[in-house]
């Protein structure tokens, strides 16, 4: 077993229904997640780029992050997220719904918001081991960084891909 403050290892055993056999799985668990589809007043949509310790790069994303014990849902964590990562605040939001990031080891789910009517109302106040930098992206610019490679995080992705379940477009 292993844990830090982000996430914990454990092996469960499983006796698997049918056939009686049992197998250890390796379990990652942690807590749940929000990413934040922003759009800004001007219609723009509010990116992030950041330098990701796992792939050591800099990454085009959208806002997000942990659930904290703090946070009384997935919504407040949103707003948290939001308002930390960009300075921004919204008048609107939509809950989109959620996706398991990866259930074969994985225990929990990323939710994401559409916060519409985005509008900057302070500075970012990133975590110590962040370094953000706040990207508007035209929806066309949006629509050609989805397509082309730019976007590469799979929960950005799936994220738009709920935004765009839900009805709404881009170029």
């Amino acid at each position: 077993m292993f844990s830090d403050r982000l996430i914990a290892v454990d092996h469960d055993r499983y006796l698997l229904a049918g056939n009686g056999r049992s197998n250890d799985f390796t379990v990652i668990r942690t807590s749940d997640w929000i990413n934040v589809i922003p759009i800004a007043l001007d219609g723009r949509l509010v990116f992030i780029r950041q330098f990701r310790h796992g792939t050591r790069e800099v990454t085009v994303e959208i806002p997000g992050g942990a659930i904290d014990a703090k946070d009384a849902d997935p919504r407040m964590a949103a707003e948290r997220e939001l308002l930390e990562e960009t300075g921004y605040m919204a008048e609107k939001w939509e809950y989109l719904g959620f996706v398991t990031p990866n259930p074969a080891i994985q225990d929990n789910r990323c939710h994401t918001f559409l916060a519409a009517e985005a509008f900057r109302a302070a500075d970012p106040r990133f975590d110590p081991y962040e370094r953000i930098e706040v990207a508007l992206f035209s929806p066309e610019e949006a629509a050609r960084a989805l397509r082309n490679g730019t976007v590469t995080h799979g929960l950005v992705l799936a994220a738009f891909g709920l935004y765009f379940s839900a009805g709404y477009r881009l170029p």
